[in-house]
């Protein structure tokens, strides 16, 4: 279940032309589990489906980890993940890459993240998702902090919230109704 949208919010959310995140702590609980032959990571089915709804409604979804993760690589080419950036670059730079070769600017897109190295990103985005269990500053910089904590289904929180002030929630639904 999702909070009310601020109007204001709601108005931004509106110009979205791409969904940007964070992965650990976001699309996972923060885990990673190793066995000395490689690493595991769990994602939340629900965010899947809301990520591949966002690119059915014309959304782009963008991953961008400071971490370089052979289980990101896997779970994003899955999900067919429009952009992923792992590793190196600050994020702002990252994302600003992102934009500006696909001509949008920071007022089409969100992101959503939920620790120190997502708040530059968080500052610039037309619109600000963070997870209940991120840190203080994150939670500041939001402009929405989901119910679902991050790996269990606040992805998914925040793709409904953005559908809905897109007004493509409902038809959706009705789709899946029928």
């Amino acid at each position: 279940m999702t909070q009310p949208i601020p109007k204001a919010l709601a108005a931004r959310l509106a110009r979205v032309k791409v969904f940007l995140c964070d992965v650990d702590g976001v699309l996972t609980d923060c885990s990673v589990f190793m066995d000395g032959r490689g690493e595991m990571k769990r994602f939340d089915i629900r965010d899947g489906l809301g990520l591949r709804l966002l690119q059915r409604c014309g959304i782009q979804v963008g991953w961008i980890s400071g971490r370089t993760s052979p289980a990101t690589t896997q779970r994003a080419r899955d999900l067919k993940v429009d952009f992923l950036r792992q590793g190196g670059e600050d994020k702002v730079t990252v994302i600003e890459r992102i934009l500006s070769s696909q001509g949008w600017t920071w007022k089409n897109a969100c992101f959503m993240g939920d620790d120190l190295l997502d708040l530059g990103a968080m500052k610039r985005a037309a619109a600000a998702f963070s997870v209940p269990e991120a840190i203080a500053e994150a939670r500041a910089a939001a402009d929405y902090v989901t119910r679902a904590p991050g790996g269990q289904g606040a992805v998914r929180e925040a793709v409904t919230v953005i559908l809905r002030a897109q007004n493509k929630w409902a038809p959706l639904l009705k789709e899946y109704l029928a």
